[in-house]
């Protein structure tokens, strides 16, 4: 018997129900039924007798990859986030996630990433790009098929062929169809083939911009009433008031002082950063010495098919004396390098979302950035928004926003404000309605 969990409200009681999704009548939860302990206790409990209709209560299964392999890559944080949110969102649903293993490690590592509001599930699976594939195509719908899902929640682009629940995939973004520089190899492209063909057999396609639905409409073929824009936010940590003595040890361990241009956010050809050092041989002139640019990231091994080698760029510039490469930045230290920037540069030539410039906004620092893919809209009117090749108006909008207060000033107001727009709250919540709308 599967069991419901209810988080409604505070009181030293559990209540909880047998899981009924076909039975007509409210279901009552009751003070003091010992009898449906459910085996997880939960953290918030029922103040009184509540009444839920079954209809409105699901099963959700979601497919947990991406909380094994590489938790840290934008997927990753996505679906640690729809952990952490749904169930605070959509506390009376039952929450599983499905998660592959290799060999006999440990849950316990897994289950405090799910903060007991999820079920974590098991799948034997190895590491490799076809154990993957096998996962998302076979382990996947078979888990579902087993826990009796009315929900399958796919957090990336990889719908099964097959589902014995209607489907839900998130597609932050369409770059290996579009852009061909990331197009692949033969297995590469193969399997985008077989996600693109399995992503017409899904009941509902979120996407995280207006930006993204129109591409997935046009390079896809999928119908505009099957999908829905469900933007991302800025993690709670990234605001405006920090603790110095938190930051300034952080900034100082990368040998940075308050009052810098920043950029975060990646190496790979479309983010641009070849058009970023161009930029900044028109702004470090006017303020390269008192605020250098400092790029943060893991450079990538010079001499690849589609990577510069950015030092050396720098120097082939003659800006090199006012950039800094920083290195790996650690994800807890990114909310005080936001917050010692007095601007932060994104020259992005395509994004499905573009988080790096929301979590400047939110930290209050004034963002460049440009007009590709979905920008504009997580930007608004709240930063610069420049063509990605008109690198003479980056560097000057850099320009102004250090050597200008009023200007910085109203932008990071109107970055702020921007940032406020965004919550994974809401995110949650228009997520467990889009199961709402699939489950009939």
């Amino acid at each position: 018997m599967y069991l419901s969990q209810c988080r409604c409200a505070t009181h030293p009681l559990t209540a909880c129900v047998p899981f009924q999704p076909d039975h007509p009548r409210p279901i009552h939860l009751a003070e003091n039924d010992a009898s449906v302990f459910n085996r997880h206790q939960p953290r918030l409990y029922s103040a009184g007798p509540i009444v839920y209709y079954a209809a409105s209560i699901m099963r959700i299964a979601l497919n947990g990859w991406f909380l094994v392999h590489h938790p840290h890559t934008g997927s990753g944080q996505y679906l640690h986030a729809l952990l952490e949110w749904l169930p605070r969102a959509a506390p009376h649903h039952d929450y599983h996630v499905v998660v592959p293993i290799d060999g006999d490690k440990p849950l316990s590592a897994l289950e405090a990433a799910c903060a007991g509001g999820f079920q974590l599930h098991p799948v034997r699976a190895g590491r490799s790009g076809l154990a993957k594939v096998i996962f998302e195509q076979v382990g996947f719908p078979n888990a579902c098929r087993a826990l009796r899902a009315q929900v399958a929640h796919v957090p990336y682009w990889a719908p099964p062929l097959r589902s014995p629940a209607p489907i839900v995939v998130t597609i932050h973004d369409l770059i290996p169809r579009l852009l061909p520089e990331y197009r692949g190899s033969a297995a590469v492209q193969l399997y985008t083939a077989l996600v693109s063909a399995a992503t017409a057999g899904a009941s509902l396609v979120l996407t995280d911009s207006d930006a993204s639905a129109h591409d997935l409409a046009k390079h896809l073929k999928v119908l505009p009433a099957k999908i829905r824009t469900v933007y991302l936010a800025a993690a709670p940590e990234y605001s405006p008031a920090g603790d110095w003595r938190v930051d300034d040890p952080i900034r100082e361990k990368y040998g940075l002082a308050e009052g810098y241009v920043l950029y975060l956010g990646g190496f790979d050809p479309r983010k641009n950063v070849r058009g970023l050092l161009s930029a900044w041989t028109w702004a470090a002139g006017a303020i390269g010495q008192g605020y250098p640019l400092v790029i943060g990231g893991q450079l990538p091994a010079p001499g690849g098919a589609h990577y510069d080698d950015y030092p050396a760029l720098a120097a082939e510039m003659d800006v090199a004396d006012t950039v800094k490469f920083i290195g790996p930045v650690a994800e807890a230290d990114k909310p005080a390098l936001y917050r010692g920037a007095s601007a932060f540069a994104y020259p992005s030539r395509y994004e499905g979302f573009g988080l790096p410039p929301l979590e400047a906004m939110a930290s209050g620092v004034p963002v460049v950035t440009t007009t590709g893919g979905s920008l504009p809209e997580v930007v608004g009117s709240a930063g610069y928004l420049v063509p990605p090749d008109d690198t003479r108006t980056f560097g000057a909008a850099l320009i102004t926003i250090v050597v200008e207060p009023s200007v910085h000033a109203d932008l990071r107001a109107r970055g702020l404000a921007q940032a406020r727009k965004f919550s994974w709250e809401k995110t949650a919540r228009e997520t467990a309605a889009a199961y709402a709308a699939v489950a009939g």
